[in-house]
């Protein structure tokens, strides 16, 4: 039995490409900017220490994460074989493969395609060696693996979102559109693992009081008027805050107001489509709805790293795995804007930094194409789920015989 040759360009682009990740993370290949694998080899790797004496990070601010977090900071330790770093490459070039299989395990199927496959395999080297040096795509997996099983086992979709919610909280939208027997199931196990946590060490839910005095993050959407004010006399000042290159100052706690205010409006939109939502349901339906609010919520935060862009790949991906799905147009904005991410960090990240013009620049096309890829999205998703409209039915007119028109 020979093997499509799509299936097989595919995968070589899939394994050529994790090659080269693999060799930028593990420092063969050196790449301009700073080096992305530091968050490993320092961050993620105290963070392990001090979880392994039996407690969460209590008094590091930068620890801003749920309590199952601690398992993916954690889980260098099963190969004990490797020093902590060199694991967790391994583990997250794993979690990538495992995402890989699933969509080509997923396009196999009657009505599928392989687009989902060739987002993947595309999209995450366009990030660069960040996708492999954080835990995000790790929390991908769970949530690409929870989509996929939605559509027949809604009870196992609701108990991996809740279990990536625990990890770093948005798979808790992949919800958005899911039947109420995903969200009982949801709420149980995010119950039972809470509990879970909060017995196994103290300090499982101190994190949500580490984001208080955050100012707004370089590379955000609201960032860009700080960028072009501090051209024109804006005194304030960019500083590491909290774990990321922030800008604190004037204005800046306004900013971030409008930031979580718009965040609010783009939940609002949410629910008035989930109510309105009454057309016929597509078998891509949970999936776009699930990436259409990740991707609206990612736009609007205050803080958009680089490695948010893997979550919107991910569910991207699994939007292309149906055929004739309403989101092809803005996962091809997302693809681009991933690209132009790997530019502005770690490439040209002190231009960034600096608020330069490339740097402005850099930053107005890859934001703008992501609250392009939002309205897009919107618009796509509530188009595809309106209730068809009904015409009225026109008199039927009598048809004239040989017999009707005769005279009796």
């Amino acid at each position: 039995m020979s093997i499509p040759r799509r299936t097989l360009a595919v995968a070589a682009t899939w394994a050529a490409t994790r090659c080269l990740l693999l060799l930028c993370v593990f420092r063969v290949l050196v790449l301009p900017g700073p080096d992305v694998t530091s968050d490993v080899h320092v961050i993620y790797q105290g963070w392990s220490q001090v979880l392994q004496t039996g407690t969460y990070p209590l008094d590091d601010v930068t620890w801003q994460y749920p309590p199952a977090a601690a398992l993916a900071i954690l889980s260098p330790a099963a190969l004990p074989f490797l020093d902590y770093a060199s694991a967790f490459f391994v583990l997250a070039f794993l979690a990538d493969a495992l995402v890989f299989g699933l969509l080509m395990y997923a396009a196999g199927r009657p009505g599928k395609s392989p687009n989902g496959a060739w987002m993947w395999a595309v999209g995450v080297p366009l990030l660069g060696p960040t996708a492999y040096a954080r835990y995000d795509l790790m929390v991908t997996a769970v949530a690409v693996a929870a989509l996929l099983a939605g559509a027949r086992r809604p009870r196992v979709l609701g108990a991996l979102a809740a279990f990536g919610a625990l990890l770093k909280v948005w798979p808790v939208l992949l919800l958005v559109r899911a039947p109420r027997r995903a969200w009982t199931t949801a709420a149980v196990t995010a119950a039972g693992l809470s509990v879970a946590c909060v017995a196994a060490a103290p300090g499982a839910f101190a994190f949500l009081t580490f984001q208080r005095d955050r100012g707004t993050e370089v590379e955000s959407l609201g960032a860009l008027v700080f960028q072009v004010a501090r051209h024109f006399g804006w005194p304030g000042r960019v500083q590491l805050n909290y774990g990321s290159v922030e800008f604190l100052g004037p204005y800046v706690p306004l900013v971030s107001a409008l930031a979580l205010a718009l965040s609010a409006l783009a939940f609002g939109w949410l629910l008035l489509w989930r109510v309105g939502a009454r057309g016929p349901v597509r078998p891509s339906t949970l999936a776009d709805a699930a990436f259409t609010a990740v991707l609206l919520f990612t736009t609007t935060s205050r803080v958009i790293s680089p490695q948010y862009l893997l979550w919107l790949v991910g569910l991207a991906a699994v939007c292309l795995v149906f055929r004739r799905g309403p989101m092809i147009r803005p996962a091809q904005l997302v693809l681009v804007a991933t690209g132009v991410t790997f530019l502005e960090f770690p490439i040209w990240f002190s231009h960034v930094v600096a608020g330069d013009w490339l740097g402005i620049l850099l930053l107005v096309v890859r934001n703008g194409l992501l609250v392009a890829a939002s309205l897009l999205a919107c618009r796509r998703l509530w188009r595809s789920t309106a209730p068809a409209r009904n015409h009225p039915a026109l008199p039927v007119q009598p048809t004239r015989t040989a017999e009707s028109s005769s005279t009796r």
